[in-house]
């Protein structure tokens, strides 16, 4: 469990959440949520409903509904918690069914924490304790069915939605046991630890690639997203944001041209208590058409802040000064004495490393609407952090949060954009301001120069080897804007080795590798600046992005220093001593199978065209899926890089769902290439320059690579898969361009430009 998330539970929770109670239904009125996530209201619970745990009940029917407390955003993790249950249970696939859960508070589990979903935690963390849910659920229906059959329970089989016995023929369904009501058996936290979970050698539901249950519905469209949501008497508003990311404000407003508009409402400004936005301006019309026009009819003026003149180029610079520094930051990793190393090492290699600002642009616009029932606030909205977005918005309308409540929808992308709450401050506050529920949709401008992005990065790494080529220290400085320290969560920061105070371990996560390097530093450095005019947030990824960006060029250039190929130097140092015992061989296993998938070192190469690899731990040391990528390109004489073919290899303990594994990894692998290759955001007098695709440019489909991947599947802990390898693709796309060219290249993206520089270098 990463304390993290653990911490961010309440300490104390009702008897009923701490005793699990299983087929016991609760008394008075409780917030129901639909399937749906709208038609979400205070009822009884249906009395008849068997409920073995508050993340899934079964109807009379036999029907089996998981409630997922991830946020859903095509990663088909509320289908992984189904599958998860219905393995321990013995469900038919055919009778699960999912919904979402809401921000209700029997939601915040004492074992599971926070409603967040991110660093690919959300199989590995709920694997347990869903599986244990499903058993308790099955142990519950085995002895109800028991007393009714007149038959010893431990003769009793579970298999498919059915509870049989062998020796008199009988057997009773799921839905049958459900309507006696005789399953009232209460499990406590130690009995659920108790239970004996089956071993990967028996199971029957986990690895098999069964359909994902949102599928039908996203298919023939009764999913409902957050911009699908219609509720009675809502208006719709649209954004007006400054031509400065963070810190302007609103000097005035003339609204008397959007007055002549049919339809409008009022113009709000907001007046965001959170800091979560600076100098927006809400148009508030009948409909989003009317809304648009409105905001377009807007003349506000503004005081641009303090972050006004501050460009790319400002933020970079302030990086290096900062890094220049030899008391700023924290240290992170503080192992040996890497400088006294350095005086004695034969060979020292130093090189910078960035990556600039990028930016999420999920395919659903950021949209959120809220409707103020009497004292009650809803608010409805896709969100990957159901625990902070609920204060947000209760910090919006100025109440208190227990008074919010959030109708959890299915999330048109999120990578980590949705973490943030911004949406919620413009709904909530126009909704106060007009007494009407209100939508707000972003327009893709909005969402691109007002999105919380993955940080312009600076990195200096310093390597020392000696005679033998072999690497005695290494120290590594990362400087970048700290995404988690401005949530303002305690949790979510890291005691610093050296007792400075806490750092923010999200920026740098990745560095503290599996590689044995006896004198290692890694000190983290806060940019204030860039933190200040480019509030970032995370990205699919996240430090990882960036830090392994760095590590992975430093391996190949020191092997190339030293003579040795880039792939064996790795495996050499993932010699497994010390603390990277475990890990380093599994890391290892995946960079062979990578190698020997993609028949690295094997084939003679066209001239121009080369192979890299690379390999990771993320998303985090203690929370790593071991992924390794060999990545082939082709670069013609302008500088143009041609990815031909990406091979990934990737442990990721148990699948629960083989398809959708590689699904995951498949496009992790085609966004790492996109950011390695084609995304870049700029910042210029304050604001962010791109404002739609055709400045901001992903990959394409045309630019597809061939893409191959190798799911290691071992029996041991499930890992994430949502994020690794996005990690991995651009120091194996650099590496690949040195060995077909002999250009170095430091930066992100690897543009045309950088590469027929570094050819001519």
């Amino acid at each position: 469990m990463n304390k993290h998330v653990k911490n961010l539970a309440p300490e104390t929770t009702d008897l009923s959440r701490r005793s699990f109670l299983v087929g016991t239904a609760a008394t008075g009125l409780v917030l129901g949520y639909a399937g749906s996530g709208i038609d979400q209201a205070l009822a009884a619970p249906a009395p008849a409903n068997f409920e073995p745990s508050v993340w899934y009940s079964i109807a009379p029917d036999g029907l089996v509904t998981v409630t997922c407390g991830k946020a859903d955003m095509g990663q088909h993790v509320a289908s992984t918690m189904a599958q998860i249950v219905a393995e321990e249970l013995g469900a038919n696939w055919k009778d699960m069914r999912v919904q979402l859960a809401s921000n209700d508070p029997k939601f915040n589990d004492p074992v599971l924490g926070a409603q967040i979903t991110g660093g690919s935690w959300s199989t590995m963390m709920n694997f347990d304790a869903m599986s244990r849910a499903g058993a308790a659920g099955r142990i519950a229906l085995t002895e109800a069915a028991a007393a009714s059959m007149g038959v010893p329970a431990g003769e009793l089989v579970v298999r498919d939605s059915r509870i049989s016995h062998a020796k008199s023929k009988k057997s009773m369904s799921f839905a049958e046991v459900v309507k006696s009501g005789k399953a009232t058996k209460t499990f406590t936290a130690d009995d659920l630890k108790a239970i004996k979970l089956k071993t990967p050698d028996q199971y029957t539901m986990i690895g098999v690639s069964v359909p994902q249950l949102d599928i039908p519905s996203k298919t023939n469209g009764t999913a409902k997203y957050g911009i699908d949501v219609m509720v009675p008497g809502m208006v719709h508003g649209a954004l007006v944001t400054p031509p400065v990311r963070y810190g302007a404000t609103v000097k005035s407003v003339d609204d008397s041209a959007a007055k002549k508009l049919p339809g409008f409402i009022k113009a709000v400004t907001l007046d965001d208590k959170t800091t979560t936005t600076t100098g927006w301006v809400v148009a508030v019309a009948n409909t989003y058409a009317n809304a648009k026009k409105a905001a377009a009819a807007l003349k506000i003026s503004y005081d641009g802040g303090p972050n006004a003149k501050l460009s790319s180029e400002s933020l970079l610079t302030e990086a290096k000064r900062l890094q220049g520094l030899s008391d700023s930051g924290q240290f992170f990793v503080k192992d040996g004495d890497p400088n006294a190393a350095f005086g004695s090492a034969a060979k020292v290699l130093e090189a910078e490393y960035t990556t600039n600002i990028n930016i999420h642009a999920p395919m659903e616009p950021m949209n959120a609407t809220a409707e103020f029932k009497g004292d009650i606030l809803h608010i409805y909205s896709g969100n990957q952090f159901a625990t902070r977005s609920g204060a947000i918005a209760a910090g919006a309308a100025g109440i208190d949060p227990k008074f919010v409540v959030m109708h959890q929808m299915w999330l048109g992308g999120g990578f980590g954009r949705r973490l943030d709450a911004d949406m919620m401050v413009p709904a909530v506050q126009a909704a106060k301001a007009v007494g009407k529920p209100v939508k707000v949709i972003y327009t893709r401008e909005n969402d691109m120069t007002m999105d919380f992005s993955r940080p312009l990065t600076y990195q200096k790494v310093k390597a020392g080897m000696d005679g033998d080529g072999k690497i005695v220290a290494m120290s590594h400085d990362v400087v970048s804007a700290w995404p988690t320290a401005r949530w303002g969560i305690p949790d979510f920061l890291t005691p610093s080795v050296d007792k400075k105070g806490p750092l923010n371990s999200f920026t740098v996560n990745g560095a503290d590798f599996f590689y044995t390097v006896p004198n290692h530093y890694v000190r983290a450095i806060k940019n204030e600046m860039a933190h200040n005019a480019t509030p970032s947030g995370q990205l699919r990824s996240v430090a990882p992005g960036w830090t392994f960006w760095a590590v992975e060029s430093m391996i190949d250039e020191i092997a190339h220093a030293t003579g040795k190929d880039p792939a064996q130097l790795r495996i050499s140092l993932l010699d497994g001593k010390g603390k990277n015992d475990g890990g380093a061989q599994r890391l290892r296993n995946t960079l062979l199978a990578a190698m020997g998938l993609a028949g690295y070192g094997t084939k003679q190469l066209p001239k121009g065209e080369g192979m890299g690899v690379a390999c990771v731990s993320s998303q985090e040391r203690a929370t790593a899926s071991w992924t390794a990528c060999v990545a082939h390109v082709a670069v013609a004489p302008s500088g143009e890089v041609t990815v031909k073919k990406l091979t990934v290899a990737t442990d990721v303990g148990t699948q629960v769902n083989p398809d959708g594994i590689r699904a995951q990894v498949e496009g992790a692998a085609l966004w790492g290439m996109s950011l390695a290759l084609f995304e870049k955001a700029t910042l210029k007098d304050g604001g962010i320059e791109q404002t739609n695709f055709d400045s901001y440019t992903p990959l394409r489909m045309s630019q597809l690579p061939e893409v191959a991947v190798n799911v290691i599947a071992n029996g041991e802990k499930a890992t994430g898969v949502g994020e690794p390898a996005v990690t991995v693709v651009a120091p194996a796309i650099g590496n690949a361009v040195f060995n077909a060219v002999g250009a170095r290249v430091r930066g992100l993206p690897i543009t045309a430009e950088a590469v027929k520089a570094a050819m001519k270098a």
